[in-house]
């Protein structure tokens, strides 16, 4: 794994202002948090002096990078803290836990084939307890379902021969979600893209994109499979065809963290990969694509902007784009953070903070009554729908719902 340059060095341009620090959700919860300015600029020089210099209080930390857009000089605080992290982090005290949080690769292909029984056993109380005691996953969280049929083998044996039917195409990175726990959401992608008269192809390769692996100290297995994503990348470019996705964390992690904490390049691929909203609205407002949508769909939906995405700065192209769908009413909530960070609030010793920093985005979506909210972050949706009891949707599922077949 290389040395990110730009995050690493652009400390010094701290101007010690802590704005980062009034708008770190962990803070507002946790009194053992220093906040972002010490955790990242502060510390940092002690780090580089001293690599056994590590502050405990480093795992409380998001990743949220909330820290980062608000930032007036551009530091890349949240990637100090991450690269620290991974470099100097002690042995975890729950290390099954984390390895089994974070191979979501693995835990799809082991329980997709015994998706029933999975599903039902999980939130029976005495599996919960022990995976409470003796793993430290919390008893209080529900876990996101699997389903027996991949999404890649729906595609090969159902969707693949008609895509031939296209002569233009994109590559659809689909993400372990799509492919393990919720496939309708690759089925809904294929029949939007379609719809805007493109055909889908998979990547040659596909591993998870790393998020859980480096939120869990393991970058060695982050950066394998992020050599493998961008080998796929590249076959992908040189056919021509831009990269989409789906998921928000999975899309910031392929952009921005692959370059910023694992070091690795991505100036080749970067600006050809993005949410399949972001083609999509661009495609339409260039007259380029043209949807037609049901004129009896219907549906009252409230917004939320992922931490993630908020740092991308996609989320007027996805409000923009369902505001074109005539049917629906749309609220776009305020964007406070959900709290679940990926694995962070599945965790026995967190989960009362991701909870307590949730709490504001659980008031306002009850607030709002919607039918559904939607989101592009599956983490937030598991989050928001264990909490609140609304059901939340991806975009591209809204879309797919509302064309025309």
């Amino acid at each position: 794994m290389q040395e990110s340059s730009t995050s690493r060095l652009n400390f010094e341009a701290c101007l010690k202002c802590s704005i980062c620090n009034t708008v770190c959700p962990m803070m507002a919860v946790n009194g053992s948090y220093p906040g972002p300015k010490k955790a990242g600029p502060d510390q940092e020089r002690y780090r580089l002096k001293d690599p056994a210099f590590y502050d405990y209080a480093l795992k409380y930390c998001l990743n949220c990078k909330r820290c980062e857009v608000a930032c007036p000089s551009g530091v890349k605080v949240a990637d100090l803290i991450q690269t620290a992290r991974l470099k100097y982090a002690p042995r975890s005290s729950h290390p099954v836990r984390d390895a089994m949080l974070a191979s979501t690769d693995l835990i799809g292909s082991l329980a997709s084939p015994f998706a029933p029984i999975v599903n039902g056993v999980l939130p029976l109380k005495p599996v919960k307890a022990v995976l409470d005691g003796a793993f430290g996953i919390s008893s209080k969280r529900t876990f996101p379902k699997y389903s027996r049929e991949k999404f890649v083998t729906w595609f090969r044996k159902e969707a693949a021969p008609a895509q031939e039917a296209f002569g233009r195409y994109v590559s659809y990175f689909h993400g372990c979600y799509g492919n393990y726990n919720y496939p309708q959401l690759g089925k809904d992608f294929v029949k939007v893209v379609n719809a805007a008269g493109y055909g889908v192809h998979l990547l040659w390769k596909e591993r998870c994109c790393g998020v859980a692996l480096m939120a869990n100290n393991m970058g060695k297995q982050a950066a394998r499979n992020a050599a493998v994503n961008i080998g796929s990348f590249t076959k992908a470019l040189d056919k021509d065809e831009a990269v989409l996705t789906s998921s928000s964390s999975c899309t910031f992690t392929l952009r921005e963290e692959y370059k910023e904490v694992l070091g690795m390049e991505t100036a080749a691929y970067k600006d050809k990969l993005m949410l399949a909203c972001k083609w999509l609205y661009e495609k339409i407002e260039a007259g380029e694509v043209h949807l037609r949508f049901d004129p009896g769909f219907r549906m009252d939906l409230a917004y939320h902007s992922a931490c993630h995405m908020q740092k991308l700065g996609w989320q007027d192209y996805t409000i923009r784009l369902l505001r074109m769908i005539p049917g629906v009413s749309l609220t776009v909530l305020d964007q406070n953070c959900c709290g679940i960070a990926g694995t962070f609030g599945f965790k026995k010793e967190y989960y009362p903070y991701a909870q307590a920093i949730g709490e504001r985005l659980f008031e306002d979506i009850k607030a709002a009554a919607p039918q559904a909210v939607v989101t592009e972050c599956e983490t937030c949706k598991w989050q928001i729908e264990m909490s609140t009891g609304v059901p939340v949707m991806n975009p591209i599922s809204v879309l797919a719902a509302a064309i025309m077949p």
